[in-house]
């Protein structure tokens, strides 16, 4: 099927009336390379392709004290989702309730009958049911007893390194947003609405544009060339210390060339390349020389990033 915008569904009981489905299960955080080979699987062998995955992430329920930062808000990787070929998408409620059902009963009540799945595609990390009991192989068996194929995508690896969520938040922790967009197959990116800030940016000649981002972000904070909504640009994420102390986070981006009010406006951030880590500067002056530094950096680096003949229009 394939076409559109996917039919985006909360909870089982609501899923489409379709015949030969393949669902494909799991938390799509991110939606990297591995979780996208999984839908290219489940398109071969179904006519409609379903993505089931949860909200919340099951360990803000089950573990919320180790629970990890989420790559995507939910709105995100809904629409990650679609493009990467699902038809239909079955945000499952996670409650404890889920989370106590047997593997069998998970299986049986959810993605066979509800979904009436003909394929089941999982991730070879895959686990389900209660205490998380259900494996592959007890997938693959459950599925032979039904008539039902079950296909286990093994690791993908992108340049000799596995494409994980796991290892995609390690990347962006330490700032590599670089080696972070070859396991995504994309640009890392942070969707927010423009907000009002202390508007310090304006008393030197640097507008930015802060952007409240609806998750925390798994980002080390520091200097970075980005595009927001397409628009070359550099961001900041600190605390501001030249002016403030403080520890809140605050992403603020300054768009190349660009005179405007984009107040109230949802926009999007796409993280190219790590320019520098967050300092403190002893005046205004210093601060200002060293944007203008971050700027030029980020021009060359955009450029690099957008190919030949790009233009990022003039400093």
């Amino acid at each position: 099927m394939a076409a559109g915008r996917p039919l985006v569904v909360r909870g089982h009981a609501h899923a489409p009336a379709w015949q030969d489905t393949a669902v494909a299960i799991g938390n799509f955080d991110g939606v990297h390379a591995g979780h996208r080979a999984l839908l290219a699987r489940a398109r071969v062998l179904g006519e409609h392709v379903i993505a089931l995955t949860f909200d919340p992430h099951p360990s803000t329920l089950l573990a919320p004290s180790g629970a990890p930062p989420a790559l995507t808000a939910l709105e995100r990787k809904v629409e990650l989702l679609g493009e990467a070929g699902a038809d239909a998408i079955v945000i499952e409620p996670f409650t404890r309730a889920l989370a106590a059902l047997a593997p069998e009963v998970f299986i049986d009540e959810i993605v066979l009958r509800a979904l009436s799945a003909r394929a089941i595609v999982v991730g070879y990390d895959f686990t389900y049911g209660c205490k998380r009991a259900g494996t592959p192989d007890h997938l693959r068996e459950h599925g032979l007893r039904h008539g039902v194929a079950v296909e286990v995508v093994a690791p993908v690896e992108v340049g000799g390194e596995v494409a994980s969520s796991t290892r995609i938040r390690a990347l962006l922790a330490g700032g590599d947003v670089v080696a972070a967009a070859r396991l995504l197959g994309r640009p890392w990116d942070v969707d927010g609405i423009v907000v009002h800030g202390a508007k310090r940016g304006r008393t030197i000649g640097v507008p930015t544009a802060n952007i409240a981002a609806p998750v925390d972000l798994p980002l080390r904070p520091g200097i970075y060339a980005v595009t927001l909504d397409g628009r070359p640009a550099v961001a900041s994420l600190g605390t501001n210390p030249t002016f403030v102390e403080g520890d809140k986070l605050v992403l603020e981006v300054h768009v190349l060339d660009f005179d405007g009010d984009l107040y109230d406006r949802h926009m999007r951030a796409a993280f190219i390349g790590r320019l520098r880590d967050e300092a403190r500067y002893d005046s205004v002056d210093a601060l200002i020389a060293q944007i203008r530094a971050d700027i030029t950096a980020a021009r060359g680096l955009l450029a690099t990033h957008a190919g030949p003949g790009a233009s990022l229009g003039n400093s």
